[in-house]
């Protein structure tokens, strides 16, 4: 496991065993697949040292070496911090889970827009001391609850784009759905474009994009299905376009054929798993329900 310090605006790591003999010029492109303009602006603007001078990219490392690397961002963001209360699931230097609750926007659409969860989640950090820009590295819709993964500085960031493009970073759903699903596993593999004739709406087209979507039935109760989602691809409204391609719209979910049995739709994050972008360690998050909603009774998020 790589350890990591935060000193000041830097990160220190003590060079590993495992990390001997490569280059920082590796470490970057190679280890942790830094975006190529990323990775330049490090180089250029002097924000790695070696042992307190600057780093020489192409020159082996050797095990003990001391590295800084300038990762927290001094520039302040201009959105407003307002304060609502956050369930933190995870947090460290350089990341952190949120447990997000419904009826919240992960992020503002416009300037007056102060009342989402990046709002919050600045507040938040600026009550620790810690400023500088954040984001999100998936979003999840207003109405769906659960799980949310943002990173504090650009580098982890860029890392963990990465592993969420290469579908390491594993999302896992429940959903109340109408109906009784004959195949009680299995995978939904239908392309996703624009509805044509509604501005937010989604729906399976065959000139849409890829998106995979896999499902497993957990429960069953009078004419309604408990379900679980693993995706594949992160396409907007994906469950909730798929599910409905199938017959079984979510409960709650009108926009997409769902009864309004409820006061939105059943769909929550339940479950995060990824490999840290700098200590390579198995984060797990399980997100319980903020509500304690009547919509996922008897369903325990622990044992997905």
């Amino acid at each position: 496991m790589l350890v990591t310090t935060r000193k000041g605006n830097w990160m220190e790591i003590i060079i590993p065993k495992n990390w001997e003999g490569k280059t920082m010029e590796n470490i970057f492109r190679k280890h942790w697949e830094s975006p190529k303009k990323l990775t330049h602006s490090f180089r250029m603007e002097d924000k790695v040292l070696i042992n307190g001078n600057r780093a020489n990219w192409n020159l082996p490392l050797v095990i003990k070496d001391k590295v800084l690397i300038k990762v927290f961002d001094e520039k302040q963001t201009d959105i407003d911090a307002t304060f609502h209360d956050i369930n933190v699931l995870y947090e460290d230097d350089h990341l952190i889970v949120i447990n997000k609750p419904p009826f919240m926007n992960t992020h503002p659409n416009d300037k007056a827009d102060k009342d989402t969860l990046v709002n919050s989640l600045l507040f938040y950090l600026q009550t620790k001391g810690e400023t500088g820009t954040i984001r999100h590295v998936h979003r999840l819709d207003r109405d769906t609850s659960g799980a949310i993964l943002f990173a504090k500085h650009q580098l982890a960031g860029a890392i963990l784009d990465r592993l969420l493009e290469k579908r390491e970073i594993k999302r896992t759903y429940i959903a109340k759905v109408h109906g009784l699903l004959k195949i009680k596993k299995g995978t939904i593999n239908e392309p996703i474009g624009r509805d044509r004739h509604h501005p937010t709406k989604r729906r399976v087209s065959r000139s849409g994009q890829n998106a995979i979507t896999h499902y497993q039935v957990i429960k069953e109760e009078k004419n309604t299905s408990y379900v679980t989602c693993w995706l594949e691809t992160g396409k907007t409204h994906q469950i909730r376009v798929h599910l409905s391609h199938l017959g079984h719209p979510i409960v709650g979910d009108v926009l997409y054929g769902g009864k309004p049995i409820f006061n939105r739709q059943a769909l929550h994050a339940a479950k995060l798993e990824f490999v840290h972008p700098f200590t390579e360690e198995k984060i797990i998050c399980n997100a319980p329900f903020i509500d304690k909603p009547a919509i996922f009774s008897g369903i325990d998020v622990y044992t997905i």
